[in-house]
This record gives structure tokens, sequence and C-alpha cells, in this order.
């Protein structure tokens, strides 16, 4: 059996792909590889300035570590500079001690010696002693007694030449006397000791018969 179609055949339009498709594909793809390399350029970007800023922190903690250990290192040198002026002060003051200890000593044997050669009506009124000369204020009656005393000092190896500064006549209560002042060089500061009495024997008790 025949069958004849009497429809009209359907015509399918076959549109063609349009002339600007595939240059927004490439725009597309451009736009996609643009996007992921500025994406690795600012994480690479973001990488290296945490790692700067890693690294600054770490040159930072190394500063800051460098000067707490100069600090300190400045404190010990600090107290090593105390101690050594506090040792050199204490070593000074020591020192002191021991020259006036030992000028104290020399100053009472030399005032023995002076005594010694102190003539009749002769007065001493004040002395000292800076550790290499001797001044004395006296008084005498006269210019010969004062001549008598120099003499006396200078025939000693302790002293020197006695220096007479000055000799003023002065007056009270009706008597006359003159005033003095003396330098007197120390040659030789090592004296004699000072003879000190002897104590008396106590008497022997006498038997009775």
């Amino acid at each position: 059996m025949i069958r004849i179609n009497l429809l009209k055949p359907e015509i399918k339009e076959v549109r063609e792909p349009a002339a600007g498709l595939p240059k927004v594909a490439k725009e597309r793809k451009k736009t996609s590889l643009g996007t992921i390399i500025f994406l690795v350029l600012l994480v690479s970007l973001a990488g290296y300035y945490f790692y700067q800023n890693w690294e600054m922190q770490k040159e930072k903690q190394l500063l800051e570590q460098a000067q707490q250990e100069k600090n300190q290192l400045q404190y010990v040198v600090a107290k090593l500079e105390e101690v050594k002026n506090q040792k050199a002060q204490l070593e000074l003051k020591i020192n002191l001690i021991r020259q006036l200890k030992s000028n104290q000593d020399i100053a009472v044997k030399i005032m023995d010696e002076i005594n010694r050669r102190l003539p009749d009506y002769v007065w001493l009124k004040d002395a000292s002693y800076d550790g290499q000369t001797l001044k004395l204020k006296g008084e005498a009656i006269s210019n010969n007694l004062i001549a008598d005393f120099i003499t006396n000092i200078e025939r000693s190896e302790t002293f020197g030449q006695v220096d007479l500064k000055d000799s003023t006549q002065k007056s009270q209560g009706g008597a006359v006397f003159l005033e003095f002042n003396l330098t007197v060089p120390v040659k030789k500061p090592q004296l004699q000791p000072i003879e000190q009495p002897k104590p008396k024997a106590a008497p022997q008790a006498t038997r009775r018969r």
C-alpha cells in the first residue's frame, strides 16, 4: 500500500553562528588569564611582604637582645668602676690614717727633741708640723735667749737651719718680754724614742732586831 504525504515538508532553519562569538570567547580567556596572573602576582607580593616583615621582626628582636646585653654589660662595667673607686677611696683613707698616725708619732718625738733644747726663761706657746717643716711660736725675756735656743736646735742632726721670722717686744702686767716665730726644717723624722721614766723601786722593809 502506497502512502502519500500531502503536508508540506518542514523546513528547518539553520542559523549560522554569529561572526563575533569567537572574539568574545577569546576576550574572556584573556581576561581569565590576566586575572590568574594578577592573583599569582598578588599572592607572591603578599608572601614577599610577610617574609620581609618576618625578617624585620627577627632583626628587631636580635637588636633588642643585643641592646639588652649591652645594657647589662654597661651595668657590670659601671659596677666594677664603682667598686674600683670605692677600693681606691678606702686605700686612700687607710694611707691617710697611717700617715697621720706616723706624723703624730714623729711630731711627739720632735717636740720632745725641742723641749730638750729649750733654754730656761724661753717658753713655747704654739707648734705645728706639716711633715717637713716645724713652726714654733714662743716667748723669751731676751734676744740672747732666743739666739741660744736657735743654736741648740741647729746642733741637732734632726733639724736644719732655723729661720727667725720675727721677734717683737711686748709687755704684760708690767713685765717686758719678746715674742718670736721660728720655722725649722726637719731633716730626719726618725728620732730616738722618748725615754719613759722608770718606776721607782719599792723601799725594802727593814727587819727589826
